[in-house]
């Protein structure tokens, strides 16, 4: 299922990867049923969140520092970081169960480049980032806000967004630029 959702999208890995996208799958299910930390709750829809989170790599160059905010069961920064091997990818998720699932996957995938804070972003104290992403957090504003603290001018967002998009970029900065894809 999900090379033939790989290949749909036009997304080559290596087999190694491939095989951690299917281990993180099966394992995400299986601690869904138990633990609840995800609203993918079926084989399909893990996949299409799967596919979603990687997407971006196709044509956003590989940051030398990554920080997803609110990662939840993984998506996107636990992906992020299985695709892009030599980030350093920091995943800041405040909520117990799923930081230790984030940790569990960590250790089961051997992303050596991985680190979970269990924490809100507001409460890291780290160098600035070179990509924040997030997914199904907040409001883009909000988001810019909890972040300026690993931020600074060089750093570029990544952020999941749905349709209501459109309205909150009315609301920010004039001199922002962005790309909506």
């Amino acid at each position: 299922m999900i090379e033939q959702a790989l290949a749909k999208e036009g997304l080559e890995l290596s087999p190694t990867q491939i095989e951690k996208l299917k281990l993180f799958s099966d394992k995400l299910e299986w601690y869904n049923r138990v633990h609840n930390i995800s609203g993918a709750k079926t084989k399909e829809a893990i996949v299409e969140n799967i596919i979603d989170s990687i997407v971006p790599t196709q044509f956003i160059p590989q940051p030398k520092r990554l920080l997803d905010v609110g990662t939840g069961a993984g998506f996107p920064g636990l992906l992020l970081a299985l695709i892009w091997e030599e980030t350093t990818t920091d995943l800041a998720e405040p909520i117990n169960k799923r930081a230790t699932f984030l940790r569990l996957m960590g250790q089961e995938l051997e992303l050596p480049n991985l680190s979970v804070f269990k924490d809100k972003v507001e409460n890291l104290d780290t160098e600035p980032f070179n990509l924040i992403s997030s997914r199904a957090v907040t409001n883009t504003q909000l988001l810019l806000d909890l972040t300026k603290k690993v931020s600074n001018n060089e750093t570029e967002y990544l952020f999941y967004k749905g349709s209501n998009v459109y309205k909150e970029i009315e609301t920010l900065d004039s001199q922002l630029k962005y790309d909506i894809v």
